[in-house]
């Protein structure tokens, strides 16, 4: 998938583990792991709001897209 998050990284900037972030945002420990590994296949905006506020960051500090050779483009002709 070429949607990369970055959870891992910005824990550690702002030295907080994942037990406490999932206290403070009210998500499950375990989503919060399948999250950070990158094996989640959508979040929800909600979700993503509170973790950028209880980080204090952006949405694109914690998701990078990173193209890769199995990116087909989108075909928008229908």
């Amino acid at each position: 998938m070429p949607i990369r998050v970055s959870l891992d990284r910005v824990l550690l900037e702002r030295r907080m583990s994942l037990t406490e972030l999932a206290d403070r945002v009210g998500v499950t420990i375990a989503n919060l792991s399948i999250l950070k590994t990158g094996k989640a296949r959508a979040v929800r905006f909600s979700t993503l709001s509170a973790l950028c506020r209880e980080l204090d960051c952006q949405p694109g500090d914690l998701l990078v897209y990173e193209p890769g050779p199995d990116d087909a483009p989108i075909d928008d002709e229908d």
